[in-house]
């Protein structure tokens, strides 16, 4: 009887083209998500081929099973789990002796395989042919060659693979050989190891596990089931240091290569033309030691600027849609009716979401600026160019792109360190990226800055507040890479892909994929935190005033200008005596060291869930009307009210704390630790106390700032 379900997994090296095929193969029908502890990512979808389900697992790339790399302990655990059916092996056909080092590890472990020679079109013009009937006899498996990228590349896989998995019972696998000496001590070895192992591990020959003792690989001498062995393993160790004098695991590696030598030299050749790559001569000017930062920072200004340009109209529409949709419900709901259960749904429901999916399309657009720059292949030239810069603060030169994008939004910037492979200085990416001054602080800077300062000296103080933020943020990075991260990932390979052209199918799904995830993820959070906030700034209600508003308003029914102020004043007494209220003023001794009172106490914790609230926090707590960027009302309260000194101390203390809500839920996301969350909160809620505190306390003392300038 025919199997009606497969499960087979996509292996293959980094920038191989595995991606392009497992879109190519399920579409729209996948999953991503993360492995549990680990931040690597994982895909996973299903297509369905000749009335069999086939589900497809796309692992990350790695170059060897070595287990060096979070990405290379995921593969390894996945390929030794039960269940598989046939590993799709994607080789660069343009570098193919690279992708069969990979094979020869995967050949071990017993399992079907199918090889998949992708980029096939690249070789040709290198003027690479393959004898694929050698290469099937040699690794006993079938092999198949593709272009990915190209709509209908991956027909002659579909078809190889039907046949493939209607044969799997017959399927072959290679006897390699690595030498006499280390043959011997690999049998040897598996011969006691064949004893070690358990329910968990025996779909996987004895062989493999013999093989990676020998390596001394982590991910093998750390289990428990083998460490009867490790005996035996030091001792044929010993043995091949004795005789060869060189350790182990670089001797394997050797003979590895000097077997893909003579497969290669047999089932591989290449005509005389050696011409020059395109890629190598458009690097001579976008890597160039002079033009390579410039042209960097143009390509990342483009991408800034296309974000954000192309974002802003869609964001209006979002955001006219969640207006109209509110007072669409207020029309149809009479404030009489359940009134509290009313606003809940306007103001704290449907403004949660508006509030969330306002940033989407510029997650959107991001995410495919980042495709188009991924899968162009320069996404690692930027790494190779800002490398040098970044190492000097402890980052990799990959950590700079998710840096300049969080001037815009701290979110997608976040989502964005997910193309920095090393996981420390993905970690201290993720931990600096809230101290770069998003768009969402700049309303604050917008009423702040005209109201104390002279137009002279405005263009200065904002170039002041962002220099900061950045100068913080790189100490901050260079201390954590010092102390909690040292020794972690300071050994780092890049490789430099040929350029390629991205297919437009691959950038969508990538931009899909991470709309999804924000919206999943971060909506539903933000959401949430939006109804605490919105009981906050609710309850418990204020049912006595210090004066009879409701008459007071009716009496001034024809001053529009006096019928407004009223009622912000009564708006600003029922604040006071809500929660935020009460916990402002209960705050106010610790915070007025740092200059705030209990009204910008009570700002500040409404802009947990946004910094813009900041903003609007104040207009209602100085009865200001519509609080926004330009009233003109809030900026003379707030100049009769606080120093220059103090609204200075008010930038800096929100440029350095927590930006959102949504920050801290994409931070759990990205990190998978509520601890790091907590870490972050506290750090950034500290560091930005002790650096206005410290502003705050000098400019007092030298009497600086307390006019306006």
């Amino acid at each position: 009887m025919k199997k009606k379900h497969f499960r087979i997994v996509l292996a293959g090296n980094p920038n191989c083209g595995k991606t392009s095929i497992f879109n190519a193969l399920t579409g729209t029908r996948q999953h991503v998500g993360n492995y549990p502890g680990v931040t690597v990512e994982s895909k996973s979808g299903s297509f369905t081929l000749n009335g069999s389900k086939i589900e497809v697992i796309d692992l990350p790339g790695v170059y060897s099973l070595s287990s060096s790399s979070p990405e290379e302990e995921v593969v390894f655990r996945e390929l030794t789990r039960p269940g598989i059916d046939l590993i799709v092996t994607v080789v660069d056909s343009s570098v193919p002796r690279r992708g069969l080092y990979l094979t020869t590890q995967l050949a071990e472990l017993h399992i079907p395989m199918l090889l998949v020679f992708n980029m096939a079109d690249e070789a040709h013009r290198k003027g690479i042919k393959f004898d694929l009937e050698k290469m099937e006899k040699y690794f006993g498996s079938p092999v198949v060659q593709t272009v990915g990228s190209r709509s209908g590349g991956v027909r002659s896989l579909l078809e190889k693979l039907s046949v493939t998995l209607d044969n799997l019972e017959s399927h072959g696998v290679p006897m390699l050989s690595y030498g006499k000496d280390i043959d011997e001590a690999i049998a040897a070895l598996a011969g006691k190891t064949e004893n070690c192992i358990t329910e968990k591990y025996q779909h996987i020959p004895a062989r493999f596990f013999a093989v990676k003792l020998l390596e001394h690989d982590n991910s093998v001498m750390d289990l428990k089931e083998f460490f009867p062995v490790h005996e035996e393993a030091e001792k044929q160790i010993r043995h091949l240091r004795s005789v060869h004098a060189i350790e182990a695991d670089t001797f394997m590696a050797d003979r590895r290569y000097a077997m893909l030598a003579g497969a290669c030299r047999d089932a591989i050749s290449m005509n005389g033309e050696r011409r020059r790559e395109i890629s190598d001569r458009i690097d001579l000017i976008m890597t160039n030691k002079y033009l390579g930062l410039p042209i960097f920072f143009l390509i990342i200004y483009a991408t800034f600027y296309f974000t954000f340009i192309c974002a802003d109209p869609l964001m209006g529409y979002i955001e006219e849609f969640f207006a109209f949709l509110g007072n669409a419900v207020k029309s149809v709901w009479s404030p009489e009716y359940l009134p509290f259960l009313r606003n809940l749904v306007t103001d704290g429901i449907i403004g949660g979401v508006g509030g969330v999916l306002v940033f989407l399309p510029n997650i959107l657009f991001l995410f495919f600026a980042i495709a188009i720059l991924e899968d162009s292949g320069y996404m690692a030239r930027a790494a190779f160019v800002m490398d040098g810069i970044m190492r000097k603060f402890g980052l990799h030169g990959r950590s700079f792109v998710p840096l300049v994008l969080g001037f815009g939004c701290s979110v997608p910037a976040i989502m964005a360190t997910r193309t920095i492979e090393s996981e420390a200085d993905r970690k201290v990416t993720i931990m600096v990226l809230p101290l770069m001054s998003c768009s969402a602080r700049l309303p604050i800077y917008a009423l702040i800055i005209p109201a104390f300062f002279a137009v002279k000296y405005q263009a200065a103080v904002m170039w002041i507040v962002y220099l900061i933020g950045i100068i913080i943020a790189l100490v901050a990075a260079r201390i954590m890479k010092n102390t909690l991260f040292r020794g972690d990932g300071d050994v780092y390979l890049m490789e430099l892909p040929p350029y390629r052209i991205p297919g437009f199918k691959s950038l969508l799904l990538h931009m899909w994929d991470r709309g999804k995830m924000y919206v999943h993820k971060a909506g539903t959070i933000i959401l949430f935190s939006s109804i605490v906030l919105y009981f906050c700034n609710t309850f418990p209600e204020k049912k006595v005033f210090s004066r009879d508003y409701d008459i007071l308003i009716t009496r001034n029914a024809s001053d529009p200008a006096a019928v407004e102020k009223l009622e912000n004043e009564k708006q600003s007494e029922i604040m006071e005596y809500t929660i935020s209220g009460r916990v402002g003023h209960a705050l106010e001794p610790i915070m007025r060291p740092i200059g705030f009172d209990w009204k910008l106490t009570t700002a500040a914790i409404g802009a947990l869930a946004a910094k813009e609230v900041f903003v609007s926090q104040l207009g209602i707590l100085y009865s200001a009307g519509e609080a926004d960027e330009e009233s003109d009302t809030l900026r003379a309260a707030l100049v009769e009210n606080y120093t220059p000194l103090q609204g200075f101390c008010i930038m800096i203390f929100c440029l350095l704390s927590i930006p959102c809500l949504a920050t801290l839920a994409i931070i759990r996301r990205e990190l998978n630790s509520w601890k790091m969350v907590f870490v972050e909160a506290g750090g950034l809620l500290l560091l930005a106390y002790l650096v206005t505190f410290i502003v705050y306390q000098l400019g007092s003392w030298l009497n600086i700032g307390n006019t306006l300038l």
